[in-house]
C-alpha cells in the first residue's frame, strides 16, 4: 500500500539537508559543499513507502546522473535495491520536481566505454567517489535518471 507521506533518510545530517531542500523549494541544499545536488524519491520495494534522500549528480545530456556508492560500504544502498525493483522516480532539482526512469548503466562493450566517461566526470564533480569505489570489492552503480514527458 503506497502512501502521499515520504520518509526521509534516516541519516541526521542528509535529513537537515533535505529539510533545507524542500522548505525552501529548492533554493537552499541545491548546492551542497560546492557540488550539485537532488533530491530522489523512490518507492520501497517492500513497504510501497515513499523514501527520499539527498545525492550529488552530474549530467548525461539531458538525462541526470547519480551512484550508489553508500560510502564505499559492501552492499548498494537501499534506494537503489529500491529503483532497480521500482524504477519510475521522482526527483527534484533545485525548484524542479519531475518524474523520471531509472536505469543501471551497462559496463560492457560501446557502453562500458560511455560509463567509465560519465564514472570520470562524477569522479571530477566530487572526488570521494574514487576513494568510495577502492573501499569496496563491488562495482559502484551508476544510476541514469531520464525525464517522463
Amino acid at each position: 500500500m503506497t502512501t502521499s507521506k515520504v520518509i526521509d533518510s534516516p541519516v541526521g545530517w542528509v535529513q537537515d539537508h533535505i529539510r533545507s531542500y524542500v522548505e525552501s523549494n529548492g533554493k537552499e541544499g541545491h548546492i551542497w559543499r560546492g557540488v550539485p545536488t537532488l533530491l530522489l524519491t523512490t518507492t520501497g520495494r517492500k513497504s510501497g513507502e515513499l523514501r527520499r534522500t539527498a545525492l550529488i549528480y552530474g549530467r548525461d545530456g539531458d538525462d541526470y546522473v547519480i551512484v550508489a556508492s553508500k560510502g564505499g560500504a559492501p552492499k548498494n544502498p537501499l534506494w537503489y535495491e529500491n529503483l532497480v525493483a521500482l524504477p519510475k522516480v521522482t526527483i527534484q532539482v533545485a525548484t524542479e520536481v519531475f518524474d523520471c526512469v531509472a536505469s543501471t548503466y551497462d559496463e560492457y562493450g560501446p557502453a562500458g566505454e560511455h560509463r567509465q566517461a560519465i564514472w570520470n566526470s562524477l569522479v571530477e564533480i566530487w572526488p570521494g567517489f574514487a576513494e568510495y569505489q577502492n573501499k569496496t570489492a563491488r562495482r559502484i552503480p551508476l544510476v541514469r535518471l531520464a525525464k517522463i514527458s
